[in-house]
């Protein structure tokens, strides 16, 4: 799988960032969320997956780009 670096909010270089892959989906860097209360609201969450904070600004890099 290859990424393609889509956009940030950060001014210091570090996450969140969002990228796109050449499976035609998208990979988010973000905050690892450990909060013991919100974990408890999560359905389903496979061993193989985490749960990952953004700013909803940043989903302003999700539209496709020519």
């Amino acid at each position: 799988m290859r990424m393609t670096f889509l956009g940030t909010d950060s001014e210091n270089g570090k996450c969140p960032t969002l990228y796109k892959t050449d499976r035609g989906t998208l990979i988010v860097q973000g905050y690892k969320v450990t909060d013991t209360e919100a974990l408890g609201d999560v359905r389903d969450l496979a061993d193989n997956e985490t749960l990952v904070e953004i700013p909803r600004e940043l989903l302003r890099y999700a539209q496709e780009r020519e």
